[in-house]
């Protein structure tokens, strides 16, 4: 589904993404971590086509995203950090991405619904959150119903009932089908969400392993400990 394909890309001298290859595949639901400034953002971009790799190609369907922007219509983006007008209400940002995306299909409001932010919907952007913001970024990006979810650290703020309440959204979702990208400094809240781990560093991808062999080659029954036994062995080596 999409295909990453000898990507690299500097800023200034700084090489943040060093010759990038990776496939995703529907019905997966794959975390992206690593240390900050690894390149995870700069790879997430590139697959948004909000960042042009130096070199390689971004393929979405078997074919190149470049010159092209409709492919954007089937991905559904949380960014860690929402920013919106600050004058305008919940329900009038929800109204304003409905008529810029024009869609005919069937919304999902799953969210909107289990966040209950048709209560808020007069409240001003301003006014919100950490956590608030991010529960309508969530919302937003499950509204269009898309083939592939891009999830940037997408509990970070949220409360306890309400990370519960996107994590079984996302369970949900990989079980139809789909193809969900999560970054997450959060390691003990993956073990019951994703299927493959992909760990960068310094612009480079260490490993990209399914989780069941992760766990099997490191013996080990979470997620965070069998990274950190990863790591050790290396830095050993």
């Amino acid at each position: 589904m999409i295909e990453i394909k000898k990507c690299s890309k500097k800023f200034g001298k700084h090489e943040v993404l060093q010759n990038i290859n990776l496939s995703f595949h529907k019905g997966e639901c794959i975390a992206l971590i690593g240390p900050n400034g690894c390149g995870k953002t700069t790879l997430i971009k590139s697959i948004l086509g909000m960042v042009i790799p130096d070199s390689g190609s971004v393929e979405f369907n078997n074919k190149s995203i470049f010159g092209d922007y409709l492919y954007r219509e089937n991905i559904g983006y949380m960014p860690q950090i929402g920013r919106y007008p600050d004058n305008m209400t919940i329900g009038q940002i929800v109204e304003m991405i409905k008529k810029i995306r024009n869609s005919d299909q069937a919304l999902d409001e799953d969210l909107i619904n289990a966040f209950e932010l048709e209560k808020m919907f007069l409240k001003q952007m301003r006014t919100l959150s950490g956590g608030t913001t991010q529960k309508v970024s969530a919302a937003l990006a499950f509204l269009f119903n898309p083939e592939v979810l891009i999830l940037d650290e997408p509990t970070a703020g949220l409360d306890p009932l309400a990370s519960e309440i996107l994590k079984e959204k996302i369970i949900r979702e990989k079980e139809k089908g789909k193809l969900i990208l999560i970054t997450s400094h959060l390691l003990s809240e993956l073990d019951d969400l994703v299927t493959e781990i992909i760990f960068m560093q310094d612009g480079k991808v260490h490993f990209h392993k399914k989780v069941a062999d992760l766990k099997s080659e490191t013996n080990e029954n979470k997620i965070s400990k069998s990274i950190a036994k990863i790591l050790k062995n290396k830095g050993n080596e």
